[in-house]
């Protein structure tokens, strides 16, 4: 891609945020909610030079992670399970179901009676929400396996676990990856959200404190790094899945 195509994508961007400043300084705009990106941008370099932002960073990026991995290994394990088992699937269907639909956030209070405040309520909370895009997926990846592999693990006499590691795993994990993937990005949006609603740290507790102070400028800059935090870990896993599977990497992704 050349370097005017590279750019052609900002262009929008750049002229809407250019309107918006002019319209911000020409029409003097006084708002507890709005704030030119000017503002913003300054706002945003303070909170990096203090600290403060790359502290409330740590705290939501480690609650998303840890709760990526809890949820995507029951997620990974439930869904192996269910793929390899026709008759456990249609056990589990309608309670899988019942309980997918329930929001996150709606488990806050329960979460905060049982854990309290703090990270182990948090990681519950993205934990619950990361469980079920690894589950489906996998359990769809493992049953659309190829069924000649299966024969040749049957001819070959393989165990349970052999076939599993060998076989299943293997020709799974394309789709696998895709979708921890998927995850990550919800891990991120539930890990701010239970920060706002609720957990009194991260980069949700950040935009609520800076609203409270009345500094739009400072609220939107927690927004415009929460999302550059989303592009940047999702670019990342990109550029893994590429560099693992290859074109594998773009069926999983249904190209």
């Amino acid at each position: 891609m050349s370097m005017p195509e590279r750019v052609k994508p900002l262009l929008l961007p750049l002229a809407a945020l250019l309107a918006f400043e002019t319209w911000m300084r020409l029409a003097a705009v006084q708002s507890d909610s709005l704030a030119p990106p000017s503002a913003v941008a300054l706002a945003l370099a303070g909170a990096l030079t203090d600290g403060s932002l790359l502290t409330a960073t740590r705290d939501t990026l480690a609650s998303a992670f840890a709760g990526l991995a809890l949820g995507g290994a029951i997620g990974l394990m439930l869904g192996l399970a269910l793929g390899l088992s026709h008759i456990l699937d249609r056990l589990m269907e309608v309670t899988i179901e019942a309980v997918r639909p329930i929001p996150s956030v709606a488990l806050l209070p329960i979460a905060l009676i049982a854990l309290g405040f703090g990270y182990r309520m948090e990681i519950t909370i993205v934990s619950f929400a990361c469980v079920w895009p690894v589950l489906i997926m996998t359990r769809s990846a493992v049953g659309g396996i190829e069924p000649r592999l299966i024969e040749v693990a049957r001819v070959l006499r393989l165990t349970q676990l052999d076939r599993i590691r060998k076989i299943v795993i293997p020709a799974a994990l394309p789709r696998i990856f895709l979708a921890f993937r998927l995850a990550a990005g919800i891990a991120l949006i539930v890990a701010v959200t239970v920060e706002i609603a609720i957990n009194p740290l991260g980069l949700g507790a950040g935009i609520m404190t800076a609203q409270q102070a009345l500094r739009p400028d400072l609220m939107l800059a927690y927004l415009v790094w929460i999302g550059v935090t989303g592009f940047v870990l999702n670019t990342a896993l990109m550029a893994a899945q590429t560099t693992l599977f290859g074109r594998a990497a773009l069926i999983g992704d249904g190209a």
